[in-house]
């Protein structure tokens, strides 16, 4: 489903201390300019207790993109959208969090009726966008659309001069890519000791497009790092990563985030429906009764991409474990880890608390396979093991054939 958005709001804002700052961007100051010919918003179609259609509502009366310093609180403000309606927003937002995401350069649509507003759409790009729809006077309700479109593979190959990162950025890697195949390879290689000038190294990139254009999304196929005598492999196969010989990569997730067993207050569910208003409203993860201070436990290896404060999550993490596996813990009373901080299974990341919206000390955990929440104690997790029989020959074929491209690339 592809949208096509109209006239932009060009809104540059100087932003003096704000309630919601999206993400950690740093503040500075920027111009303010505003067309004088706004667009007149568009008249929604429906009743207030009808969540209204994309096809009803059409084009968004206004296109913001997202600057460096700003914050929600003043995006809303000067459009005219009342703080009320803005947490009503953040509201529906708690079980996905997608507003804490946006970055500089990402879109807001805004849909209003007379200021008011009926809809808002989170544009991260051309594949991926987040809609808050209107579901009543008090509520709203999101969706989520994700396109997989085509992805296209490269190769990208360079030799060691000077240390790894510096290489592979030269060659054509991002810092997040090179991190990465470092978190990979671990346990096979230590990157700044064992590597030597002239230690070559080849990467199969694949590229996300949709109807042609590239969405800025890349994922790792597979690489080849030639250290002296010894030849490094990774493989993507299902989602994880194995060596030549078909050898997990990964090491074993565990199943719960903490040290002992706590009892569950309340288990995952996606079409878990408000008591009062009898909405759905899902409950993306799995409630712990845990007592304030509990450690918290990383349940894998991975990256803190995420350390925040939230009106109704409260303080949370987000790590996140190679392509596939990212989890989330909400509702802390104390982080011990920060952004960018590799982890290790079993790592004490952070303390349980009460912070945010909650109706009492709990840990509220989460596990996302590919992008959706699903439930983390039923859910499989990378348990180390080796490619299995019945699977063998279709590794092999990809295997294979990631290596053919390597070779290539040698000329």
């Amino acid at each position: 489903m592809k949208r096509y958005l109209r006239k932009p709001l060009m809104l540059g804002i100087y932003l003096p201390a704000a309630a919601l700052t999206l993400g950690a961007f740093s503040y500075q100051p920027l111009e303010y300019s505003l067309p004088l010919d706004l667009p007149q918003p568009v008249a929604a179609q429906t009743q207030a207790d009808e969540p209204p259609q994309l096809a009803d509502l059409n084009l968004p009366d206004y296109v913001y993109t997202i600057q460096p310093g700003d914050t929600l609180s003043t995006i809303f403000e000067r459009l005219g959208v009342s703080q009320k309606e803005m947490y009503q927003v953040l509201e529906s937002d708690v079980s996905i969090l997608a507003l804490d995401t946006l970055k500089p350069g990402d879109k807001l649509g805004f849909w209003l009726d007379q200021g008011r507003l009926v809809q808002l759409e989170l544009s991260f790009d051309i594949s991926h966008q987040v809609v808050f729809t209107r579901a009543s006077e008090e509520e709203f309700e999101y969706a989520e659309v994700r396109l997989e479109g085509e992805w296209r593979e490269q190769v990208i190959a360079g030799e060691i001069n000077g240390s790894f990162f510096t290489s592979a950025k030269r060659a054509g890697l991002s810092a997040a890519e090179v991190q990465s195949i470092s978190s990979l390879l671990q346990d096979k290689i230590n990157f700044r000791r064992d590597l030597r000038a002239g230690d070559r190294f080849q990467v199969v990139r694949s590229e996300q497009y949709v109807d042609g254009e590239p969405t800025g999304k890349t994922r790792l196929e597979g690489l080849r790092v030639l250290n002296r005598s010894r030849e490094l492999t990774a493989f993507m196969f299902d989602g994880n990563y194995y060596d030549l010989n078909g050898e997990s990569l990964a090491r074993a997730f565990m199943r719960y985030p903490t040290k002992r067993s706590y009892r569950l207050s309340s288990h995952f569910n996606p079409n878990r429906k408000h008591p009062v208003t009898g909405r759905v409203r899902p409950h993306n993860g799995t409630d712990f009764a845990t007592p304030i201070g509990t450690p918290v436990l990383a349940t894998g290896d991975g990256v803190v991409t995420r350390v925040t404060k939230h009106p109704y999550a409260g303080l949370y993490i987000v790590i996140e474990h190679g392509e596939k596996y990212k989890t989330r813990f909400l509702h802390l009373s104390k982080a011990l880890v920060r952004k960018g901080q590799t982890v290790s299974r079993g790592q004490k990341i952070a303390l349980s608390g009460n912070s945010g919206r909650s109706t009492g000390p709990h840990l509220h955990y989460e596990l996302h396979i590919n992008g959706r929440p699903v439930n983390a104690m039923k859910a499989p997790i990378p348990v180390a093991d080796a490619v299995g029989k019945d699977d063998r020959m279709a590794f092999n074929q990809i295997r294979d054939r990631l290596l053919d491209q390597m070779n290539a690339s040698q000329g």
